[in-house]
């Protein structure tokens, strides 16, 4: 690998070939899980995906995220960033407008537009990304430890984490919340912040939770009862911890080389998994291409995940890196949770499987995390033209 190359502007193809290819993926495994196995599996792979209604949707998406990539990729990451108080205020507007509308399995989380929706606490993560990392950058000095001082320390966690994260508590989307967490921790930790001012901030934050937990558990909240199903799945089979036992048998029951993607009478087609086109997509790869496909999807996230570890690295504006390793923590830890919960070793809290998981707002946004990233390795400035100067955007 040419890592002279990575260090200097340039259109990260990789990345851009990782992340659609990931996309076209999950085209293929929403159509497996919407394949009607009476229509027969003698046809051609474009009429499968057009036969599959949810499996054509995600076709489009997958167009429309082309298009939004190529409108990202243009627009040069500094100016996105000085731009940063017009996102947080759109954010921030958008998270309480939603906490307006009718609640969708008891979470105001979404606006209906038509037929459709829009999930805006989808939308915050990029937004998070962008604002909290431009806060972080302005404040580190070339060589120099990012140790702020205590107002400023509250100034970032109160500003570009605490209010959105209240917000989104208040729907509640515990999920995207976790996902919000670890953003935070990473860019924080990233741009030199003593692990002390870290533990400090988890520490109010479990102390903020626990009062929380204790009324959901003493309500037996449904959402609740959810979370904490993955401990003991056979307390609750044909309640709160069935999909955590059907996810299990699903996966399990692919075996090596999977079912096929066309055979009939899978657990898949029989839909012993509810809703598996969504967060739980990762079952029908599991089960009808078995091991393998299973490893090959997972291989791709690998491949991505150190591409931007690499691509940070080799990128010595600070604002520019926070970006990449944000969009980088983001993807690893849907993935690590999406695929856990389908596996019975995570809670279940609604994340979707990036790139794979049928849903509009969700690939879109993913794919406005990867075109942030080929943004930075486009207009970053060149470390062989700076030398030894350390100047940075």
């Amino acid at each position: 690998m040419d890592h002279s190359r990575l260090a200097r502007p340039h259109i990260d193809w990789p990345v851009l070939i990782a992340a659609f290819t990931l996309a076209l993926y999950g085209v293929l495994a929403i159509t497996i899980s919407n394949y009607n196995p009476t229509l027969g599996a003698d046809r051609s792979m474009q009429e499968l995906i057009m036969d599959a209604n949810n499996g054509r949707l995600q076709l489009l998406w997958v167009v429309v995220s082309a298009v939004v990539v190529a409108l990202v990729i243009n627009v040069p990451y500094t100016f996105i960033g000085r731009m940063w108080p017009l996102i947080y205020a759109v954010d921030i507007l958008l998270l309480l407008l939603v906490l307006t509308t009718a609640r969708i399995n008891g979470v105001s989380g979404w606006f209906q537009l038509l037929d459709r929706t829009f999930q805006p606490s989808e939308l915050a993560k990029i937004a998070l990304i962008i604002t909290l990392s431009k806060a972080l950058a302005r404040n580190v000095e070339k060589g120099r430890k990012a140790i702020p001082n205590l107002p400023y320390f509250l100034y970032v966690s109160i500003i570009h984490f605490g209010i959105p994260a209240v917000l989104i508590a208040a729907q509640p989307d515990i999920g995207t919340l976790m996902v919000f967490v670890v953003i935070f921790a990473v860019e924080l930790f990233m741009c030199g912040f003593e692990l002390r001012y870290i533990f400090t901030l988890v520490a109010l934050a479990t102390a903020f939770l626990i009062p929380v937990i204790f009324w959901l558990a003493s309500t037996n909240n449904f959402r609740w009862l959810r979370l904490v199903a993955f401990i003991d799945p056979e307390s609750d089979p044909t309640g709160s911890s069935y999909q955590i036992i059907n996810s299990r048998i699903t996966v399990g029951s692919g075996g090596l080389y999977g079912k096929g993607a066309w055979a009939e009478g899978t657990l898949t087609h029989l839909n012993y998994v509810p809703e598996n086109h969504t967060d739980f997509i990762f079952t029908v790869v599991g089960e009808t291409l078995g091991l393998v496909g299973s490893l090959i999807l997972l291989a791709l996230y690998l491949f991505l995940i150190i591409r931007m570890l690499l691509l940070a690295y080799h990128t010595e504006d600070r604002f520019g890196q926070a970006i990449i390793l944000g969009v980088m923590a983001m993807l690893l830890f849907h993935v690590f949770e999406n695929v856990g919960m389908c596996i019975g070793v995570m809670p279940i809290t609604g994340i979707p499987l990036p790139f794979i998981s049928y849903g509009g707002t969700n690939l879109v946004i993913n794919m406005i995390g990867i075109a942030l990233v080929v943004n930075v390795t486009r207009f970053k400035k060149s470390q062989d033209l700076r030398g030894s100067t350390g100047e940075t955007e």
